[in-house]
């Protein structure tokens, strides 16, 4: 049985005025595979993430999610936006709402759901990220990685079929790492789709189909985790690795 195609990046570029930030990108992910994309700071993974949910915008190739291109049309960017769940480094929590406000506010809006089922919906998801007990409290009351479980509670909510990460863990203390990737962790158990941008090569190796390295915009190595650690063929992956394993 051939696999669903969720995402095809085709020959994708992307410029920050003279910095050419992606160099001919071409990646296809299928149903259930997690992706980890890995490589120095400025190599372009961010910007690879952030261009499937047009935060974003690729000058030239073509980005097509779940069967819809990615174009200058609002309603393409909007629906792609609605099965495409994001967490990022920052927990871009709004301060004034309680995280059960933070979770359904977006299926209130977006979803058009009633209230109160929203805020069940919500309540579920943040079981489920094993806060649900924090759900009355501020941002500013929850630890970094509490906040992070809410972030991530906040896209589920939202019952996405693909998740992006970018580098959730690098902003939180060594000690809250672990709770966040668990979450994550059980999140590929279930079967979803995930593209996470981390230096967290545990997990890597633990969860991903596919390791990606990437360098000066461009995608260097492609492997499956075993080969990828054993076996790495670019000299650039060889020092990569060497300076953070």
């Amino acid at each position: 049985m051939t696999q669903e195609t969720m995402i095809e990046m085709s020959s994708v570029h992307k410029w920050f005025g003279e910095l050419h930030v992606l160099n001919d990108i071409n990646l296809k992910v299928t149903k259930g595979e997690k992706i980890v994309i890995c490589g120095p700071s400025g190599s372009g993974k961010s910007t690879l993430i952030r261009c499937i949910n047009r935060l974003e915008e690729h000058q030239r190739g073509e980005i097509v999610v779940e069967g819809t291109e990615l174009t200058n049309d609002n309603r393409s960017v909007e629906k792609i936006r609605g099965e495409v769940g994001m967490v990022f480094q920052q927990f871009n929590l709004f301060p004034h709402l309680s995280i059960l406000d933070n979770c359904s506010l977006a299926p209130i809006w977006v979803r058009k759901l009633p209230k109160v089922e929203a805020r069940e919906k919500a309540m579920k998801y943040l079981k489920r990220v094993q806060i649900d007990d924090q759900a009355h409290k501020y941002p500013a009351q929850l630890s970094g990685g509490q906040q992070q479980r809410a972030a991530i509670a906040r896209a589920l909510c939202m019952e996405p079929r693909i998740m992006l990460f970018d580098e959730p863990t690098s902003a939180l203390d060594p000690e809250m790492i672990k709770e966040v990737l668990d979450v994550m962790v059980g999140l590929a158990e279930g079967g979803m789709t995930m593209l996470v941008v981390t230096h967290e090569m545990g997990f890597a190796k633990e969860v991903a189909d596919k390791i990606i390295f990437m360098d000066e915009g461009q995608i260097v190595e492609s492997k499956n985790p075993t080969d990828f650690f054993a076996n790495p063929e670019s000299e650039r992956t060889k020092t990569f690795l060497s300076q953070i394993l």
